[in-house]
């Protein structure tokens, strides 16, 4: 395709990407807020409405990524547009359904409506992640000698997205038709239809280069789809309540259909990438809701609306990603990752050191903290692209399909722990009775904890045991933040180790794929 060609496309999957990231962010604006009084939500409720955009999208790229070169990715791109429209179909009809309704009518009406809006969220957890499986590969593929700068450039989207619905949050804010909030989204989804609808997608590199079917999941092998599906079903499992015992029969299903197919247990560096990725998306998506809230408290008092936290970190990040190009020339994937490691560090390590600093204070680490994690998602995905290209969409894909769940089903529980745990022993520390009194045994994935029981919390009076309360709370925020920073220190380990690996072997250099391969 000549150049202009490829421009098109590639601006196309921009505001493709766009659109996923105002979906995403609008609708976690309205269940903190709106939807909470109209629909009559409860905390647990709305956590399940949260979830219902979000889980469809680490499942539904992973599972498109086997057979989204069969189907091409014109289909992909039409099926996502699609769920655009039926999710904002969807949400207009849960609005009119509690319009007029009150007394008796309005709980049934409340009921229906976020019926419409749970299942709408699913759709468009669908449609998001399709269009991260089609907009991967196909800029991986155009731009093949130069991956990690286009696909930095691509997922400036994302955060462009966000910068968009912090914007419109802002200034829609007190407009109670959120109608328009949502609606907004079909302004980009036309956009990116009329683009794309028209252009000729190319063949994925790896088809280009006769590389069979086959040979795209033995890349993937046994070992990653033991990860990858187990991942999957655990995340299925959680929505629909299977057991553990069906979680690891399908999860071995699968991984026995794969070592009967590829005889294969995957390429070594594969691996060894999917395990850097899971603490990866952990650091960068995990934090970044857990750090907004610290910085949205001085915001707050200083007059300002919230949002604007929002808008501030991923401008920058957006910004960045447009430059990615000559920092990995000078420096190369694997330089900036762990440079990247090392910022996400040290940005951690003073966020955790500035509880009762003022809000300068604290957006000057944050902001060294956003800097360092800017360039890790879309460089982990051009590395894997560059260093594995014979698994095409599916191991370029299921790498952001992993660290998505991975985040969900491993990450964000662990953050939970992290602060729990800091805040409960602050607690006990500062007095013991208290301790006692308000504290209770939990459970999760990796073991037992005690945590401060909201309820209980909300029996204690007196000033001096709140002030205790609030003070612990907090303190365990800012310090267990500092016990993040071991996971980019993990990272900085292992890219260290891989620059020194391919030092030994002749320095860094992208696999290109030929017809001989």
């Amino acid at each position: 395709m000549n150049t202009k060609e490829n421009q098109l496309l590639f601006w196309g999957c921009f505001i493709a990407l766009i659109t996923t990231s105002y979906a995403f962010i609008s609708r976690m604006i309205l269940c903190g807020g709106q939807f909470v009084t109209d629909f009559g939500l409860d905390k647990v409720a709305v956590g399940e409405l949260q979830g219902a955009g979000i889980w469809p999208f680490g499942v539904s790229i992973i599972i498109f990524s086997l057979f989204i070169d069969r189907i091409g990715y014109k289909v992909a791109m039409v099926f996502s547009f699609l769920c655009y429209l039926v999710y904002t179909g969807m949400a207009f009809m849960a609005y009119a359904a509690i319009q007029g309704a009150s007394g008796a009518d309005l709980a049934a009406a409340q009921k229906h409506g976020y019926q419409l809006l749970y299942w709408g969220s699913i759709i468009l957890g669908l449609g998001n992640g399709t269009v991260e499986a089609y907009i991967n590969p196909v800029v991986a593929t155009m731009f093949n000698k130069d991956k990690v700068k286009w696909l930095n450039i691509l997922h400036a989207g994302w955060p462009g997205g966000l910068v968009l619905g912090g914007l419109c949050a802002i200034a829609l804010a007190g407009n109670s038709d959120w109608r328009l909030t949502l609606g907004l989204i079909l302004v980009p989804a036309i956009v990116f239809f009329l683009m794309l609808i028209g252009r000729t997608f190319p063949k994925s590199e790896r088809e280009q280069a006769g590389i069979g079917y086959v040979d795209m999941l033995r890349e993937f092998g046994a070992l990653g789809a033991l990860i990858c599906f187990w991942l999957v079903f655990a995340q299925l499992g959680q929505v629909f309540g299977w057991s553990q015992a069906t979680v690891l029969g399908l999860t071995a299903a699968v991984v026995v259909a794969f070592a009967v197919i590829t005889r294969s247990l995957g390429r070594p560096i594969l691996l060894f990438l999917i395990i850097i990725m899971m603490p990866l998306a952990t650091t960068e998506i995990g934090t970044d809701g857990w750090i907004s809230s610290l910085m949205e408290a001085p915001m707050q008092a200083a007059g300002h609306n919230p949002a604007w936290v929002l808008v501030y970190t991923s401008a920058i990040m957006m910004v960045l990603r447009f430059f990615a190009g000559p920092i990995v020339h000078k420096l190369s994937p694997l330089g900036l990752l762990a440079t990247c490691s090392a910022l996400a560090v040290l940005g951690l390590t003073l966020l955790s050191r500035t509880n009762g600093a003022g809000m300068v204070v604290i957006f000057a680490a944050a902001t060294l903290y956003g800097v360092g994690k800017t360039f890790f998602w879309p460089t982990m995905l051009g590395l894997t692209s560059e260093q594995c290209p014979k698994g095409g969409a599916l191991t370029l894909n299921a790498m952001g399909g992993i660290g998505m769940l991975a985040v969900g089903i491993l990450g964000f529980p662990f953050i939970g722990y992290l602060q729990e745990s800091t805040a409960t022993a602050k607690l006990q520390t500062a007095d013991p009775a208290l301790y006692q009194s308000v504290t209770v045994e939990k459970k999760y994935l990796l073991g037992d904890y005690h945590a401060i029981d909201p309820a209980k919390t909300a029996a204690v009076t007196g000033t001096a045991a709140k002030e205790i309360l609030s003070s612990a709370t907090t303190a365990g925020q800012f310090s267990a933040l500092g016990k993040m920073a071991m996971f980019p220190a993990f990272m900085l380990v292992c890219y260290l180790g891989l620059i020194l690996w391919f030092r030994s072997r002749g320095g860094y250099r992208a696999v290109n794929l030929t017809a001989e391969h």
